[in-house]
Parts: structure tokens; sequence; C-alpha cells
């Protein structure tokens, strides 16, 4: 997920820059409008961007030899939609490579095109799919986080598939061995992250009831604490 500092070739790492951009500055603007029209939520805002934050500094060490992340982008695109977490993101990614040296600056846009804008809109997408088909919260917040994991770490593989593709096979070539490495092998990784997320929303649901049912994900039930959403 963090590509490392000058790793990619100048064109590419130009070309994520201008990719995420727009998504980014959409993303300044939703967290302004989120701020301004439900101040209340600006704890909760925060709590996301924190939850994001630690969950993806976590460096794992991967069977194939390279580390693993989990993203946590998930949970702030349930709660306030993806293109919050584009800014979110971006700016837990520049305080990564600042001051953790997980990815870098030249890597700032590919990281974010991946972690801040795949990942939470796949995450988002599984969720509002699970939600259509009847699934409840909860159930709905575990696809949530799962998938924006997982897609976040297949964006980054055919990133670096199209930067360096294989001598014989070229880009696709390229992707199957990207994918094996990362993708694959971040699977239960994936799943782990989703059940943590169960467990996040748990304690949402108790203690932060009121501002979940402003943004949302609960429906108004003074009889059951477990009614649901959206």
């Amino acid at each position: 997920m963090h590509i490392a500092e000058g790793f990619l070739p100048a064109p590419h790492a130009i070309g994520w820059t201008v990719a995420a951009a727009p998504f980014v500055v959409h993303g300044a603007r939703a967290v302004v409008r989120e701020v301004r029209e439900r101040p209340e939520s600006t704890l909760l805002l925060g709590a996301a961007g924190a939850f994001t934050f630690v969950l993806s500094a976590i460096k794992l060490p991967s069977v194939t030899g390279s580390s693993s992340h989990p993203t946590g982008t998930g949970a702030g695109a349930v709660l306030f939609r993806p293109p919050v977490m584009a800014l979110l993101g971006t700016v837990v990614l520049l305080f990564q490579a600042l001051l953790l040296a997980h990815g870098g600056l030249t890597t700032l846009g590919a990281n974010a095109f991946a972690f801040a804008v795949v990942g939470p809109w796949a995450g988002y997408g599984a969720y509002r799919l699970a939600r259509s088909l009847g699934a409840g919260l909860l159930p709905g917040v575990f696809v949530a986080l799962a998938l924006a994991d997982l897609a976040t770490y297949v964006t980054t593989s055919l990133q670096l598939a199209l930067a360096f593709p294989d001598a014989a096979g070229g880009f696709a070539g390229a992707a199957v061995k990207f994918l094996g490495v990362f993708a694959v092998t971040q699977v239960p990784l994936a799943v782990a992250e989703g059940l943590l997320g169960v467990l996040l929303f748990r304690v949402l649901t108790v203690n932060a009831r009121p501002e979940l049912e402003r943004l949302g994900l609960l429906r108004p039930a003074p009889l059951s604490t477990t009614e649901e959403v959206r």
C-alpha cells in the first residue's frame, strides 16, 4: 500500500498525483461542508481520521517477504461517505510519509489514489450493496472494511504493474506477480479488519448512538439499540 519514496518513475508519480488531486479537492470541500452543517460530528470525524492513521501505521510481515498494513478507510467511508476519506486518507499518508517514513512525497499521489480514493469507494459500494440486499449494519460494515482494504492492495499491485511491466508478459504478467505478492496475501488481513470494524461499530452504537442517528446510520429506536439503518 505504501509505495516507497522515489520508487515510481517520474511520469507515473506525476500521473497518479494528477489523477488523485480532484478527489482530494472535492474531499476538502466535503469535510468543510460536513463540519459546517453538522459541527457535532467533528469529534467523530477526527476519530475516523485517527482510526485510519493508527490502523494503517501498523506494519505486519507478509509470507511473501514484503509487509502489509490494514487501512481503516472503510470505517470513515461508511460514516461520512468516500469523498471525506479522500482528504482524510491523504492527510494520513502525508503524516506517515513525514513522520514514519511509510510511503513518500513523490509517491503520495499514487498511494492516495489507492488508499484514499479507490479503497473508500470500493468499501462504501460494498456496504451499500450489502444493505440493499437486506444485510444489517454490522454485516455491511464488515464487507466495507474488508473490501476497502483489499481494493487498496489490488490497486497498488496494478499501479506497480503499470510502472514495471514484465519483460516477457508485459503488464498482465507483472500484474499477476504483484497481485500474488500483495493482494492475495492481504485477504486474511482484510477479513481481520472487517471483524475489527464490526467491534468498532458495536461500541459506537452504544456510546455514540445520537451521532450515528444524525448521520443516518441508525434509525431512532427508543426501545432498541440494535435497530438499523439507511
